[in-house]
């Protein structure tokens, strides 16, 4: 399982020098779900309805396995193809790519096209913030009162801290821990109090 990826911080748009007359513009965007990655191209689809093509690719999921790609009308594999590529080579995920162009009058071939679409993501992605992503797990602890300095020292040992606490016959909140480490923080946490306060992980 992956606990960590690599994605944009933010929308980037790139526009490289003409190929042959045809005009290309990149538009790369972190997203979270098929939806938002279908409502990327289609809001470049209204932005931009004088192109001749709006050709995608998108990776998503933490390890990248959930992908598709488009040419809308292009031969086929020569441009959602390089594109993803470069996405996978990259090492990038949840994230959506869109090249714009408009046809200059020269037709490019096959291999130009691969050149000129996957080397526009490509231009944009060394253009892009990229961000990792540590994945969390949510953790609800319950201790009594007697326990908080020992419940303190471990969540300062794990660099995190409580939210959402409630102060009743016990103290309770919930704590976003790294997914590698929510065990060792669970057994840290009774280790360090003797079994009294107890962490569970939260659905959802």
């Amino acid at each position: 399982m992956n606990d960590r990826f690599r994605t944009l911080a933010r929308e980037v748009r790139w526009e490289p020098e003409k190929t042959r007359g045809s005009r290309f513009l990149a538009v790369l965007a972190p997203v979270r779900g098929r939806e938002a990655a279908q409502e990327l191209v289609a809001r470049l689809r209204a932005e931009f309805p004088d192109a001749t093509h709006h050709c995608w690719a998108w990776r998503l999921g933490r390890a990248g396995d959930d992908w598709r790609y488009g040419d809308d009308g292009e031969p086929a594999g020569s441009a959602g193809r390089p594109m993803l590529q470069q996405l996978e080579g990259r090492d990038v995920t949840d994230v959506a790519a869109v090249v714009v162009r408009w046809f200059g009058g020269t037709k490019l071939g096959v291999g130009g096209l691969v050149r000129a679409y996957g080397g526009a993501v490509a231009e944009a992605l060394d253009r892009s913030e990229i961000r990792e992503v540590v994945v969390t797990r949510t953790l609800a602890v319950e201790h009594p009162y007697a326990c908080s300095g020992a419940v303190q020292g471990v969540l300062a040992a794990a660099g995190v801290a409580p939210r959402e606490a409630a102060y009743g016959e016990t103290v309770r909140f919930l704590v976003d821990v790294p997914e590698d480490a929510a065990d060792a923080f669970a057994h840290e946490l009774a280790e360090r109090t003797a079994g009294l306060a107890r962490a569970r992980a939260v659905e959802g």
